[in-house]
Protein backbone atom coordinates (compact mmCIF):
# COMPACT_ATOMS: atom_id res chain seq x y z
CA UNK A 1 0.00 0.00 0.00
CA UNK A 2 1.39 3.42 -0.71
CA UNK A 3 3.42 5.49 2.24
CA UNK A 4 0.92 8.83 1.94
CA UNK A 5 -2.43 9.53 0.58
CA UNK A 6 -4.53 12.56 -1.17
CA UNK A 7 -7.75 13.50 -1.19
CA UNK A 8 -9.50 12.78 -4.11
CA UNK A 9 -13.47 14.13 -4.94
CA UNK A 10 -15.69 13.06 -6.78
CA UNK A 11 -19.58 14.55 -8.00
CA UNK A 12 -21.87 12.32 -8.33
CA UNK A 13 -25.47 11.08 -8.55
CA UNK A 14 -26.96 10.58 -5.27
CA UNK A 15 -29.02 7.37 -6.50
CA UNK A 16 -25.28 6.10 -7.86
CA UNK A 17 -23.85 6.59 -5.12
CA UNK A 18 -25.97 4.91 -2.73
CA UNK A 19 -26.23 1.93 -5.41
CA UNK A 20 -22.18 1.96 -5.37
CA UNK A 21 -22.02 1.91 -1.70
CA UNK A 22 -24.34 -0.51 -1.18
CA UNK A 23 -22.77 -2.90 -3.70
CA UNK A 24 -19.39 -2.05 -2.36
CA UNK A 25 -20.72 -3.07 1.61
CA UNK A 26 -22.15 -5.92 0.15
CA UNK A 27 -19.11 -7.25 -0.93
CA UNK A 28 -17.21 -6.03 2.42
CA UNK A 29 -15.29 -3.73 0.93
CA UNK A 30 -14.91 0.37 1.53
CA UNK A 31 -15.80 2.74 -1.53
CA UNK A 32 -12.64 4.00 -0.99
CA UNK A 33 -11.05 0.41 -1.62
CA UNK A 34 -12.96 0.08 -4.85
CA UNK A 35 -11.95 3.10 -6.26
CA UNK A 36 -8.60 2.69 -5.42
CA UNK A 37 -8.62 -0.57 -7.35
CA UNK A 38 -10.01 0.71 -10.36
CA UNK A 39 -7.37 3.82 -10.70
CA UNK A 40 -4.60 0.93 -10.85
CA UNK A 41 -6.22 -1.07 -13.11
CA UNK A 42 -6.93 1.82 -15.36
CA UNK A 43 -3.34 3.18 -14.93
CA UNK A 44 -2.39 -0.22 -16.36
CA UNK A 45 -4.35 -0.60 -18.70
CA UNK A 46 -3.11 2.74 -20.13
CA UNK A 47 0.52 1.29 -19.43
CA UNK A 48 0.62 4.62 -16.62
CA UNK A 49 3.41 3.78 -13.91
CA UNK A 50 2.99 5.24 -11.01
CA UNK A 51 5.99 4.54 -9.06
CA UNK A 52 7.60 7.56 -6.93
CA UNK A 53 10.71 6.87 -9.39
CA UNK A 54 8.25 7.26 -13.22
CA UNK A 55 6.81 10.27 -11.75
CA UNK A 56 9.72 12.57 -10.65
CA UNK A 57 11.48 11.21 -14.29
CA UNK A 58 8.73 10.85 -16.82
CA UNK A 59 11.59 9.08 -19.21
CA UNK A 60 11.22 5.99 -16.88
CA UNK A 61 9.36 2.89 -18.10
CA UNK A 62 7.62 0.37 -15.97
Amino acid sequence: MESKTARFTVLMDPRKKQAFERLCASQDLTPSQVVRQLIREYLEQHNVSYSEEAVNNPQVKR
